[in-house]
């Protein structure tokens, strides 16, 4: 395989801040991608923008609202379709939080949404299904991290 650039995305794992659900999205029959597939809000980073930024601007375009970035979650590489290199994307996962699940709203982008435990998202999702991971990490860093560290991460974030 050839060197080649790849394509940098981002994902956003929300969780509602007073019940602990996690926001999962159903992407639209009309995507050339993963269509029908559940998601979080992903979406690629625009030259010029940082990782957060791009984070950002996805949320407001895909739901209208603003999040709070909790914390970092993980790094991923796959390629979305065939395995050549213009297919080929490295992704930065965060954990993020809103106040008010009543105000998420869904763009063309996705058919359906759903707020979800994390034992729901076991009976909805397929076995290894890469949301499961990322909830169950998310899960576990809600358990670990102390309020004081959180709170310095969301503050120190853009």
């Amino acid at each position: 395989m050839s060197i080649g650039r790849f394509i940098a995305g981002i994902g956003a794992l929300i969780r509602d801040a007073d019940t602990g659900r996690y926001l999962l999205l159903k992407r639209s029959a009309q995507k050339d991608f993963g269509a029908d597939d559940w998601e979080c809000v992903t979406g690629r980073v625009d030259q010029g923008e940082s990782f957060p930024e791009a984070l950002h601007r996805e949320v407001m375009e895909e739901l209208g609202v603003a999040v709070q970035i909790d914390f970092f979650l993980q790094t991923t590489h796959f390629y979305r379709g065939e395995q050549k290199p213009e297919n080929e994307l490295v992704g930065v996962l965060y954990c993020c939080s809103i106040p008010d699940s009543e105000i998420v709203q869904t763009s063309w982008e996705h058919s359906e949404l759903r707020w979800v435990t994390a034992s729901e998202a076991v009976e909805l999702l397929p076995i290894g299904h890469w949301l499961l991971e990322l909830i169950r990490r998310a899960e576990t860093m809600h358990d670990l991290i102390p309020t004081d560290l959180l709170e310095y991460y969301r503050q120190s974030v853009l």
